[in-house]
């Protein structure tokens, strides 16, 4: 027996719909190339989204076709989430970091039909214009008074321009809910980047579940500040869930990594959630004790794209009274799959009862199924002991890549993600590393992440890493390479010593480097790849070996 319910597709522009007819009235707050603020309302937003498809259709952009945008944070970049998935069309953001081969790979696979561009990414693609032969037309995402004064860009386009004579209204077109919506690539750490194409329905669902009270916990009583790049996974999704809920959306543009702009933004726009990946919150921190000053609205964090260090967590908490949360996920899930809130009877344990719990990824969303295997791909218990690979899947987890020829999953559906994890009794799940950056040491199994957040509590360090290097003896031992705190000169040995009775004694790495500075991913986590490279032939200090 079929239930009797009205069978309406889950859209995109559906959310979009409703945040203009309900929500109308909440503004978004942008800073931009061309404007150090920028405020409007959703309304305006979605009038002049409705201008703006009737744009590309103008241009002759067609149904499933991709859209490139390389754009930061601000209101433009969303009125082209909106305006090309809702036409029909294919939102392709293009994480502007890349390095240009991999740009011109994306780019050319997708076979984007037009690009949209903030104005400092116009060198990046004149570099790259000649091996872009599908690409129609770039439309820098400005006004005329901002416009390049020349370009050897072919056809380029003022956003403001395109859209200035368009009507406002715009007739939306009845979408299959399993259409495509947006394409987003991974960041290609082996071979090229692999495109992950989300439908609408997978959108929607996700950010139903984005937003539920142990996720996001999103309201209409909420500023978000969305400091993940919207070029990153669909900015996790707050783009959709913000003006589903109808929250006040704050977008710091290129200004995503500037502590003091980000500051001035919370207390000028009273934000109460933001989010962002660790090394932003480092920022954020830095010159908020630096300056001395507060951020009294802001009430939570969301962390993600890489394990959280202990001491961000208590330094938020003790001197500024901000909850830290974090999250997991990846490209291929959305990226949604856990959220760390407490459990109630949790609630009124010590803060030193709670850390252990608050430094795990969380518990799985509702619409994600999780289960942690073994070598023989068996699965283990939830009971906090046993680690093993990180398998998913779900309704907005991915089924196969964009353009492959096979599913990215098993014949049951999970998907594994490349994650090595414990699960406890409560269902919080604790990553110890990658599959492929776990060190393997006398064939015992060393969790990089638990070291990188030990050598993080020690009052010198700034940033640190944790990589397995080849010993002849043991086969592989960590390696910990340390960014000193500016003004500090700390010893290897004084941070070797500090993980003494924190770690079991044959965890603690063999010796200790300093850098300038540790590499990043373009999506901010820190390249263990590079670091891999540049340590290949690293000599052990005489110690070792016996």
């Amino acid at each position: 027996m079929h239930g009797q319910m009205m069978n309406l597709p889950l859209t995109i522009t559906n959310i979009m719909k409703f945040a203009d007819k309900v929500y109308g009235n909440s503004e978004i707050v942008s800073v931009t190339a061309d404007n150090p603020y920028h405020r409007y309302t959703y309304a305006d937003a979605f009038r002049r989204v409705r201008q703006l498809a009737n744009a590309l259709a103008r241009l002759g952009v067609e149904p499933g076709q991709c859209v490139g945008t390389l754009a930061m944070n601000d209101y433009r970049h969303l009125e082209l989430y909106y305006a090309i998935s809702c036409s029909g069309m294919v939102c392709h953001t293009i994480n502007p970091r890349l390095f240009p081969e991999q740009l011109e790979y994306i780019i050319n696979h997708a076979e984007d039909q037009y690009l949209f561009l903030d104005v400092m990414f116009v060198p990046v693609l004149e570099r790259l214009v000649e091996r872009l032969p599908r690409v129609k037309g770039f439309v820098v995402m400005t006004d005329e008074a901002h416009m390049p004064a020349s370009s050897c860009l072919p056809n380029l386009i003022c956003y403001e321009s395109l859209i200035a004579g368009e009507a406002d209204t715009f007739d939306w077109p009845e979408l299959d809910e399993n259409e495509a919506s947006s394409l987003c690539y991974t960041s290609g750490t082996t071979g090229n980047p692999k495109g992950v194409l989300y439908s609408h329905r997978s959108t929607v669902l996700h950010c139903y579940g984005s937003a539920l009270a142990d996720s996001f916990g999103l309201s209409g009583r909420d500023v978000v500040m969305p400091i993940v790049p919207m070029f990153h996974v669909n900015g996790w999704g707050l783009v959709y869930s913000g003006p589903m809920v109808g929250a006040k959306l704050v977008m710091p543009g290129a200004k995503m990594g500037d502590g003091e702009t980000l500051c001035t933004l919370i207390n000028e726009e009273k934000v109460t959630l933001s989010a962002g990946v660790p090394t932003v919150w480092l920022a954020l921190l830095g010159y908020l004790e630096r300056s001395g000053q507060q951020v009294p609205s802001l009430q939570r964090i969301t962390t993600g794209g890489a394990a959280c260090p202990q001491p961000i967590f208590d330094r938020f908490r003790d001197q500024f009274d901000v909850e830290v949360q974090q999250a997991w996920g990846m490209t291929e899930m959305s990226p949604l799959g856990t959220y760390n809130t407490l459990r109630p009877h949790m609630v009124s344990w010590s803060e030193q009862e709670k850390t252990p719990v608050r430094l795990k990824q969380g518990r799985p969303v509702c619409g994600v199924d999780m289960k942690i295997v073994d070598d023989n791909n068996r699965e283990l218990p939830w009971d906090g002991k046993a680690s093993g690979a990180v398998k998913v899947r779900g309704p907005w987890v991915i089924q196969r890549y964009f353009k492959a020829g096979e599913d990215a999953c098993d014949a049951e559906g999970w998907f594994e993600t490349g994650d090595v994890a414990t699960i406890d009794a409560d269902g919080y799940m604790q990553i110890t590393d990658r599959t492929k950056d776990v060190i393997k040491s006398g064939g015992e199994w060393i969790s990089s992440i638990e070291l990188e957040n030990v050598a993080m509590t020690h009052p010198l360090v700034a940033e640190a890493a944790v990589i397995g290097v080849y010993h002849e003896k043991w086969t592989e031992r960590p390696l910990l390479v340390v960014v000193a705190k500016e003004g500090e000169s700390p010893t290897a040995a004084e941070l070797l010593a500090h993980f003494q009775g924190r770690v079991a004694s044959w965890w603690i790495p063999e010796a200790c480097e300093f850098v300038a500075e540790i590499p990043h991913t373009a999506t901010g986590k820190v390249s263990k790849k590079d670091l891999r490279v540049r340590f290949s032939d690293y000599v052990w200090p005489n110690k070792t070996g016996e």
